[in-house]
């Protein structure tokens, strides 16, 4: 009886191995194929490098990032993950909501350091459940939070710097109204799954992390034809499946609407002062085959990205498993979600793509196949985006400057 368990684990290993030769023959992965590739620890070398091959051929040899200025508009939430630190109370000393002249001083100090993007990333509707909040919203003269990004984009864009905004759920009207000011919107889906929705669950008291709320935004903003950047959480609970059917529900959407440019495949972190401070975090051999998957399910032309500072001993690994963008990195401000995780040094991190036998470049927030894709930039953003492209500045330990 061993030898035949023993004998049917390697048929299962040799039926995978024939799996994983047909995304580079241009075929694609079933769901359970996808889900057995990224369960199996034994194939996880193979896996690694059929992602890299499907990586140079669609985005060559150039990994890059974007240049940006972390703009926390507000840290007030209605929502209670139990792995944030980010969101805040009124009444906590740490609460903060930006006004106008610290978002126009930061972002004016972030173009002078060579940013490109204002990334916008606040809490969920706080005037919903705060009355504070609201009194303070009437006082910088707006009545909603969407309205008052609005104003924080355009300063921005008065300041040199092409904004991003992720506010969280959006309704259709305001996505509308944030692409005149926007090269591009994003919201994390984090996973498909309603199940970390119950009671008990990382979800149970955040009510805009709703999956079908995620996905009616997500699908709203392609038929807005908004250049968008979601992505998947990993270590909150959930299930290898439901990492598995995030990414196909997510490329699923893509295929419907092209405007997926970038997918982000996150690790969850562990901090003392949240609910879940004795969480396992997941281990790097298990974060690089879900990048390594995300890019044999995903489409081509769809980025697949991981932060840098939430992996910082593993950037070699990350390469080697098919990751073509790090995403934003910060000269000036810190990542206020994952505060104590520090941005990597770009020059060393240029450094660790040398090695592996790639150039490390700058991006913008809005990836060059979305530029001149009709009804994709806002007709008012063009003449900025354009000006970038002809934009070339010295970066530091082999780094290129790219539009």
């Amino acid at each position: 009886m061993p030898e035949l368990a023993s004998g049917g684990a390697v048929a299962a290993r040799d039926a995978l191995r024939e799996a994983l030769s047909k995304p580079l023959a241009g075929e694609e992965l079933t769901r359970d194929e996808a889900l057995a590739l990224l369960a199996t620890p034994e194939l996880t070398a193979e896996l690694l490098a059929t992602a890299s091959a499907l990586r140079d051929r669609g985005w060559g040899r150039t990994i890059t990032f974007s240049p940006k200025v972390f703009l926390p508009i507000t840290n007030l939430c209605r929502d209670r993950c139990t792995y944030c630190t980010f969101r805040k109370d009124p009444d906590d000393p740490d609460a903060w909501t930006m006004t106008p002249d610290e978002i126009a001083a930061w972002s004016a100090r972030g173009r002078a350091l060579g940013c490109k993007e204002a990334l916008m990333c606040l809490g969920d509707k706080p005037e919903v459940a705060f009355p504070a909040y609201r009194a303070t919203l009437a006082g910088l003269g707006h009545r909603t939070t969407a309205e008052y990004v609005h104003r924080a984009c355009a300063i921005a864009l008065d300041c040199g710097l092409l904004p991003h905004t992720n506010a969280g759920l959006l309704s259709r009207d305001e996505m509308a109204r944030l692409k005149e000011v926007n090269v591009s919107l994003g919201l994390m889906l984090e996973s498909v799954s309603p199940r970390l929705r119950a009671r008990g669950q990382v979800h149970q008291w955040a009510p805009d992390k709703e999956p079908a709320l995620r996905l009616r935004m997500l699908r709203e903003a392609g038929e807005l034809r908004i250049p968008f950047t979601t992505g998947l959480l990993l270590g909150i609970g959930e299930t290898l499946a439901e990492r598995v059917d995030t990414l196909f529900v997510i490329r699923d959407l893509h295929r419907a609407y092209g405007h997926v440019q970038e997918v982000i495949v996150q690790n969850f972190r562990a901090k003392p002062t949240i609910p879940r401070a004795d969480a396992s975090e997941p281990a790097p051999d298990d974060i690089a085959r879900t990048v390594a998957v995300a890019r044999l399910i995903l489409d081509s032309d769809v980025s697949v990205q991981a932060p840098p500072n939430l992996s910082p001993a593993d950037h070699a690994l990350l390469l080697a498993a098919g990751l073509n963008d790090w995403g934003g990195i910060s000269p000036l401000t810190p990542d206020y979600v994952n505060p104590e995780a520090p941005w990597p040094h770009v020059a060393a991190l240029a450094a660790t793509c040398r090695a592996a036998g790639y150039t490390l470049a700058e991006r913008l927030a809005i990836y060059p196949a979305y530029v001149d894709r009709p009804g994709f930039l806002a007709p008012a953003l063009r003449a900025r985006v354009a000006a970038f492209a002809g934009e070339t500045r010295a970066a530091p330990g082999g780094v290129e400057a790219s539009a």
